[in-house]
């Protein structure tokens, strides 16, 4: 594994930003290896277009190499991911159907997320912090969906869990794969928006080895895989978490029964009192989703004044 994890401050960033090349493929990775709020940046460099995937902060500090870039194809659409898109007023922005609309508009962003008791205290952060700015000029592809860049080409695989659009995607021929927030750090899978699946993201996991990949390029913090056996045992690790979370879940409730509000009080995502805009609507529905499940197999029972026990 490649990780570029030396720190530095954004206003020593350009001219000194950590890169790796794979033939026309270049990752420029931002602040510790792109751990969030900053992500790492793909170009493409095509014999008939330049490409990027996804636009984090430190899009903004790559310069010419970056402002070239004609076409962008999102791998899903969050406020860290599209940063840099107001550098690209030109450019082609090209996001799944399932997150069109939050990329066109602020409107379809607080539906993606669910968080709209919060939306003008969020657009105000986005905006300062992302440079966010909708696009509402993106246009939508669905799985499978391949652009042709000259010597070059992108073939998406839809793979929802993270958010309903969530995608994987390839540049061909040098197979290097950018696999978004498939992140594989250790915090583990993120399905706590209005969008978000577990039930799909636990099938995304299982399909992602297929892709026919030699490298694999993180969004976050990893940085970028070059074994596949290395990018294998920390996808292993990775999908550990959803059962260590199930088993935690578990054991709030064998030690006695609880509403969903206590669960949600004793936190299964973040630590205990850890809060945020966004962290009580994440962690009830990410518990939620547990619950769903857990109830399914039988090995959890509800009350009818909503008091979860183990069966």
């Amino acid at each position: 594994m490649i990780d570029m994890s030396t720190a530095f401050s954004n206003s020593d960033m350009q001219g000194n930003i950590q890169r790796v090349d794979f033939g026309r493929v270049s990752v420029f990775f931002g602040e510790k290896s792109g751990k969030y709020p900053d992500g790492s940046q793909v170009l493409i460099r095509g014999s008939e277009t330049r490409a990027a995937f996804d636009t984090p902060l430190v899009a903004n500090y790559i310069g010419p190499e970056f402002d070239a870039t004609e076409l962008v194809v999102m791998g899903h659409v969050h406020e860290d991911h599209m940063a840099g898109l107001h550098r690209l007023p030109y450019a082609s922005v090209y996001v799944h159907e399932r997150d069109l609309p939050a990329a066109r508009s602020w409107d379809g962003m607080v539906a993606a997320f669910g968080n709209a008791e919060y939306a003008s205290e969020t657009l105000l952060k986005f905006q300062r912090d992302f440079f966010y700015a909708p696009r509402p000029d993106a246009q939508g592809y669905v799985d499978g969906a391949c652009w042709g860049l000259g010597q070059a080409g992108i073939r998406a695989f839809h793979l929802p869990g993270h958010t309903a659009g969530h995608t994987v995607l390839l540049v061909e021929p040098e197979g290097v794969a950018f696999t978004g927030d498939i992140d594989l750090t250790g915090f583990g899978p993120y399905y706590g928006d209005a969008g978000s699946s577990l039930a799909d993201f636990r099938r995304s996991l299982a399909r992602l080895p297929e892709i026919p990949a030699k490298v694999w390029v993180t969004s976050h913090h990893r940085g970028v895989y070059t074994d596949r056996e290395h990018f294998l045992r920390d996808l292993a690790a990775y999908v550990a978490k959803l059962d260590e979370r199930e088993q935690r879940l578990m054991a709030m409730l064998r030690e006695s029964p609880k509403t969903l509000a206590q669960l949600v009080d004793l936190r299964l995502l973040y630590p205990p009192g850890y809060e945020g805009l966004w962290v009580v609507n994440a962690e009830t529905r990410t518990i939620s989703q547990h619950l769903a499940e857990l109830l399914a197999d039988g090995r959890v029972e509800v009350s009818e004044d909503g008091v979860y026990r183990m069966r």
